[in-house]
C-alpha cells in the first residue's frame, strides 16, 4: 500500500509531538522512585482516569474484538465475562479505596503490608514479584504480535530481514520507540502521553463510526449478517445460522468451544465474580490506583476510566466490522478458506480515504504506544522495588535505584520481543494471559481480601498451585474448554492455600490488625475484628457488603450499556441506542446517590494507625470503609 505525503506527514507529526511531550514531561520524573512509577501521588483521578483508559485501548485486543463481533454479532457482550470486562465495576465500587489506603507503591510490597516480615511473606512476596513481571513480559508478546501483523498488512515497506517476517521487524522498531521515552519519563511521561494518545484514539473512533454510518445501510448489514446477530439475547446455545451466509464460520464456533453457551456462560458468571473479587492484577491498572492521591479519588478514577473507554472504542470495533462489508467479499477475508477476521482492522484501514487514513494510522500507533508504555512502567516497578531494594542494595541513592529502572524496563522489553519472534496468533497469547497466568492468580488475592486465616505461606501456595495448573490446561484445551476449566483450577488453588495456612502458623495479630483498621474491608475477619473493637471500642467495622454488592449489580448493567450502545448506533439501530441511553441514564441516576454521595471524605488517607473520633465519622458515613 502506497501512503500519501498527507498520510505519512500526520505519522510522522504525532510520533515527533508524542516524543517531545514526553521526554519534557520526563525531567519531573527525576527524583526518587515514588515520582518514577507513581508519579509522587500528585496526579489527578481524571487525568489518570484518560491514561488507564488509553492503556486499555490497544491493538490486538481491537482486532482480537472485531473479531469476535463479527462471529457472535452483539451477545458478544457475554463472553466478556470471562476476561471479566466487570473489574472496573468492582474496582470502582469499593476494591480500589481498600487498595489505596495502603500506601504502598506496587502490588509486591502491598503482600508486606497484609502479611508482615516472616518468612511466609517473603515467599508470597516473591510470587507476586515473579508474576507481575510474567504478565508485563506475556502483554509485551501479546501486543508485539499485533502491531507486527497490524504494520504488515498496513505499511507498504518489506522489511524482511536475516530470516524475520516483516511482522516481527515493524514490531520490534515501534515497540523500541516507544520504550525510548517510557523509560525516560516514568509516569509523568506515561500520563502525559496517553492523555494525547486518548483523545487521537477518540478522533479516530468517531471517524471510523461516521464513515461507516455514511457509506453502509442498515439493509446491507442485515442483508450480509445471520438472523439474530443484531439482537442481544442469552441462550444456551449460540444458534446463529451461518451456513448460508459463511459457512466456515460455523467451524470455528465449533472449534472454540462456545457452542454449547449455556454450560459456558455459567461458568463465564462464576469466573468473573471471582476474578473481580481478586483485584487488579499487578500490572499498569494496579500502578493507577496506587498512584491516585487518596482513596477517594481511586474510586472516581476508575469509574471515569470506564465513562471514557467503552463507548470510543466499540464505534471504532462496529465501525470496521461494518466497513469491512463494505470493500471486501467473502474470499477476500479468507486465508486458505478459513475466516481471517484478525486482521480486518489493518485491511480496512488500507482502504480508507487519504487524510483520514493517516489520521487512523496514527490512532492505531498511539493506542499500541499507550499500552506498551502503561507495562514498561509497570513491570520494572516490582523488579526495583521489591527486588532490587528489597533484598539487594536498600541503602542505594535515589540516582542508583533510577538506573536500575531504566535497565529493567529495557531487559523486560528486550526479553518479550525475543520471545515475540516465536508466536504468531494473538489468540495463543490471549489464551495464555487469561486462561493461564490470570485464573492462578485469583483464589487467593480474593482470600487476601476477606479471610483472616490466609497466611503468607498461603497465599504462596494458591498462587503456586493455581498457575501451575492453570499453564497445563491450556496446552490441552480450547479457549471455550480453558473457561470450563476454571471451576477445577480454582479448586486446586484454594484446597492449597486453605490447607497449607492451616498447616502452618497464624499471622501475628499486630500486622492482621494494622491491615484490617487501615484497609477496613468486610468479610470473615471475626477474631480480627473482635480484638479491634475490644481494643478500640470507637471503631466502626465495615458493614456496607449488601450497599457494596447492590451498587456492583447496577455498576454492571451501566457498564453494559457503554458498549452496547455505540454497537447499536453504528448498526442504526436507533431504537434499541435510545432504549440503552435511558437504562444508562437510570442507573447513573441510582448511582450518584448510593456511590458517589457515600464516597469516603477527602481526608481519609492511607496507613493511618492511630484511630480518632474524625476517622469513626469518616467511617460512618463511607459505603466501602
Amino acid at each position: 500500500m502506497k501512503l500519501a505525503l498527507l498520510d505519512v506527514s500526520i505519522i510522522i507529526g504525532y510520533i515527533l509531538i508524542t516524543f517531545m511531550i514526553g521526554f519534557y514531561i520526563s525531567m519531573k520524573a527525576s527524583k526518587d522512585l515514588r515520582t518514577y512509577f507513581l508519579g509522587g501521588n500528585n496526579l489527578r483521578w481524571w487525568m489518570l482516569g484518560f491514561s488507564n483508559s488509553s492503556g486499555m485501548f490497544d491493538v490486538s485486543g481491537a482486532a482480537w474484538m472485531i473479531s469476535m463481533v463479527f462471529i457472535y454479532g452483539v451477545n458478544v457482550y457475554w463472553q466478556q465475562w470471562a476476561w471479566p470486562v466487570w473489574k472496573q465495576v468492582v474496582l470502582m465500587m469499593f476494591l480500589s479505596i481498600w487498595l489505596r489506603r495502603s500506601g504502598v507503591m506496587t502490588g509486591a510490597e502491598w503482600i508486606t503490608y497484609r502479611f508482615g516480615k516472616d518468612r511466609g511473606s517473603n515467599a508470597s512476596h516473591l510470587i507476586t514479584v515473579v508474576f507481575a513481571v510474567l504478565v508485563a513480559i506475556a502483554f509485551i508478546v501479546y501486543m508485539a504480535i499485533g502491531i507486527g501483523k497490524f504494520a504488515a498488512t498496513i505499511l507498504p515497506w518489506d522489511l524482511s530481514l536475516a530470516g524475520l517476517a516483516s511482522e516481527k521487524v515493524y514490531s520490534i522498531i515501534i515497540i523500541l520507540l516507544t520504550t525510548i521515552y517510557s523509560v525516560k519519563g516514568g509516569m509523568y511521561s506515561v500520563v502525559a502521553t496517553e492523555i494525547l494518545q486518548y483523545f487521537i484514539m477518540v478522533v479516530c473512533c468517531v471517524c471510523i463510526a461516521w464513515l461507516a454510518m455514511s457509506l453502509v445501510s442498515k439493509e446491507t448489514i442485515n442483508g450480509f449478517f445471520p438472523g439474530g446477530w443484531n439482537t442481544l439475547s442469552l441462550k444456551t446455545q449460540v444458534d446463529l445460522d451461518w451456513k448460508s451466509k459463511w459457512p466456515e464460520i460455523n467451524k470455528v464456533i465449533d472449534d472454540s468451544g462456545f457452542r454449547n453457551f449455556g454450560l459456558v456462560f455459567g461458568v463465564m458468571a462464576f469466573k468473573g465474580i471471582w476474578s473481580s473479587l481478586a483485584g487488579p492484577v499487578p500490572s499498569y491498572d494496579m500502578q493507577r490506583i496506587l498512584s491516585t492521591r487518596s482513596p477517594r479519588e481511586a474510586a472516581k478514577m476508575n469509574a471515569f476510566t470506564m465513562l471514557v473507554l467503552y463507548f470510543p472504542l466499540y464505534l471504532l470495533v462496529a465501525g470496521i466490522l461494518v466497513l469491512s462489508i463494505h470493500y471486501f467479499n467473502i474470499s477476500q477475508m479468507s486465508v486458505d478458506g478459513r475466516p481471517n477476521l484478525e486482521a480486518l482492522l489493518g485491511m480496512v484501514i488500507m482502504q480508507l480515504p487519504t487524510g483520514i487514513k493517516g489520521l487512523i494510522l496514527a490512532g492505531m500507533l498511539a493506542a499500541f504506544m499507550s499500552t506498551l508504555s502503561a507495562f514498561v512502567n509497570s513491570g520494572p516497578a516490582y523488579i526495583v522495588n521489591d527486588i532490587y531494594k528489597k533484598y539487594i542494595n536498600p541503602d542505594a541513592s535515589q540516582k542508583t535505584y533510577l538506573k536500575v529502572s531504566y535497565i529493567s524496563c529495557a531487559s523486560i522489553v528486550i526479553v518479550g520481543l525475543l520471545l515475540a519472534l516465536g508466536v504468531d496468533k494473538i489468540s495463543t497469547m490471549f489464551d495464555l494471559i487469561t486462561g493461564g497466568l490470570y485464573a492462578g492468580y485469583v483464589v487467593p488475592n480474593v482470600l487476601k481480601w476477606i479471610w483472616w486465616r490466609l497466611n503468607g505461606w498461603g497465599y504462596f501456595a494458591g498462587m503456586l498451585a493455581g498457575i501451575v495448573v492453570s499453564l497445563l490446561t491450556i496446552q490441552f484445551w480450547n479457549s471455550g474448554h480453558i473457561v470450563l476449566s476454571f471451576p477445577i483450577n480454582m479448586g486446586i488453588s484454594l484446597l492449597a492455600a486453605v490447607v497449607v495456612s492451616y498447616l502452618t502458623k497464624k499471622q501475628d495479630n499486630n500486622t492482621l490488625q494494622h491491615f484490617y483498621t487501615t484497609t477496613r474491608p468486610w468479610g470473615f475477619w471475626g477474631k480480627v475484628r473482635r480484638d479491634v473493637v475490644q481494643n478500640d471500642p470507637a471503631f466502626r467495622p465495615n458493614n456496607n457488603l449488601v450497599l457494596d454488592s447492590f451498587n456492583v449489580l447496577v455498576g454492571i448493567v451501566w457498564q453494559m450499556t457503554m458498549i452496547i450502545m455505540p454497537i447499536y448506533i453504528v448498526l442504526k439501530e436507533f431504537g434499541m441506542a435510545t432504549m440503552w441511553a435511558g437504562v444508562w441514564a437510570v442507573c447513573s441516576l441510582i448511582l450518584v446517590f448510593t456511590w458517589y454521595k457515600k464516597l469516603p471524605a477527602e481526608n481519609d488517607q492511607t496507613n493511618r494507625t492511630n484511630r480518632n473520633h474524625d476517622v469513626v465519622r469518616d467511617e460512618q458515613h463511607s459505603t466501602v470503609g
